[in-house]
């Protein structure tokens, strides 16, 4: 029912564009209202299920104009998390993600001084600090958070209910992909009229999400024939992006959940995943060969790093190594605090008139934030890898950490949804009788 709905919702937005704010209001405030009013054991669970929610309707709210603000999914991300926080708390072992908040302060210091002063220094700041303060308070508030196998599942869905919307909203955008084609570049009409990068990332977590749901939840053939259909929907519209980054993405991401589910499954279970598997690898074909003829073969040229007249490309990174390298350069001209918040967009700003933004938020880091840069880094890695050796029942860690890394090096933070994947990776699941327990002894 909920799939039908959020299929409707996209046929609504299309035609009626304007809906989308009432839309955005309807869901906050639903989320808002379940968080206070829920029993005190459960309002983490909605928190999470509002969360995953806005993670996954960001970049819809932004093409059809929904959102009270650009970054409004980041803001109501952090609202959600410090709403968990005044009722919950939160775990003083996640101590080195305060120090990972704080790590950030100096470079607004230090780009108070740096930005030129034809910048917004307000929404500078924010834009490029919004989503590693999202991904601070976020993990503070998740971390050794108790949920159950059921509960993560539940919240794998939210993630993609609203993908779907947007899936469905790109078809009737574009139903016709030969007729806007000149080139193997990333193309914004078959994305809906906004960003490739961000569409096509949205749409990998809404792959790796139907994929959970076909391979966990899906338990008659009713259920598989529809979450197949919606994959093959899902990754068509993905590729036709021409944006390689959220593709990537997805396999990857992909690709590590069925390493862990194979491997932790019975043998019985393990026939079954490979039943599904060959499922999916057919689904993906055959969304690769309708891509293809759509694209009269022009999409074959873009996985290939090629132009339209089939010339090899330079560069495989799209500009994207360039970028990489000024900010490195960045970080060796101001290596102990770096050259402040933002300044590496308002250098390209001045220098060449163009705001072209950081695509990797490694560089970003190194080179704004200097050697607290190098401190933020390693807190990000080392934390959730040492909380892993100790919380080993959560199938989705390794997915949700790959796809906070894969998106942080080709579209930086720009949506909300790598920030509370990293997030994810540090819910303590528990068996059911134990989240009962607590419930019991009112934690």
């Amino acid at each position: 029912m909920a799939v039908l709905l959020h299929i409707g919702l996209g046929i609504v937005l299309y035609y009626f564009e304007p809906v989308s704010k009432v839309y955005f209001w309807i869901v906050m405030g639903y989320f808002i209202i379940r968080i206070v009013l829920v029993s005190g054991a459960y309002k983490p669970y909605y928190v999470f299920l509002g969360c995953a929610y806005f993670a996954g309707a960001e970049v819809l709210f932004r093409m059809t104009d929904g959102g009270i603000a650009y970054e409004a999914s980041k803001y109501l991300v952090i609202l959600f998390m410090l709403m968990g926080m005044f009722y919950k708390g939160a775990s003083g072992k996640g101590y080195p993600y305060f120090i990972y908040l704080v790590l950030l302060v100096p470079s607004i210091l230090v780009a108070s001084t740096t930005l030129s002063f034809f910048a917004n220094f307000r929404t500078n700041i924010a834009f490029v600090l919004s989503g590693p303060v999202c991904l601070g308070i976020a993990a503070l508030f998740c971390y050794d958070r108790k949920v159950t196998n059921r509960q993560l599942l539940n919240i794998v869905m939210y993630l993609a209910l609203p993908c779907i919307a947007m899936t469905t909203y790109l078809f009737l955008y574009n139903p016709s992909i030969k007729d806007t084609l000149s080139g193997t570049a990333s193309n914004a009409t078959t994305s809906g009229g906004f960003g490739p990068n961000q569409v096509s990332t949205i749409l990998g977590l809404g792959m790796f999400a139907i994929v959970v749901k076909l391979f966990i939840k899906s338990p008659n053939q009713f259920l598989k024939v529809l979450n197949v259909l919606i994959l093959g929907a899902m990754t068509y519209r993905a590729i036709v992006t021409f944006s390689r980054g959220g593709v990537f993405a997805a396999v990857i991401v992909i690709g590590a959940f069925l390493w862990t589910l194979f491997f932790r499954s019975s043998q019985k279970v393990k026939n079954q995943i490979l039943v599904s598997f060959v499922l999916l690898l057919l689904t993906g074909m055959l969304a690769w060969i309708i891509s293809s003829r759509q694209t009269r073969g022009l999409i074959d040229k873009r996985y290939a790093n090629e132009n339209a007249q089939g010339i090899k490309k330079q560069d495989i990174t799209t500009g994207r190594l360039a970028l990489f390298k000024e900010e490195i350069e960045g970080f060796l001209s101001s290596p102990f605090l770096g050259i402040g918040a933002s300044r590496v967009k308002d250098i390209r700003v001045v220098r060449d008139n163009h705001q072209l933004p950081s695509h990797n938020e490694i560089g970003r880091l190194l080179s704004e934030h200097g050697i607290l840069g190098i401190i933020i880094i390693m807190i990000l890695v080392i934390k959730p890898i040492g909380f892993r050796t100790a919380n080993k029942r959560n199938y989705f860690f390794y997915a949700f950490l790959c796809f906070w890394f894969a998106t942080i090096n080709h579209s930086g933070m720009r949506i909300a949804a790598p920030a509370l994947l990293y997030a994810f990776t540090l819910l303590n699941v528990v068996p059911e009788r134990v989240f009962l327990r607590s419930i019991e002894k009112g934690s």
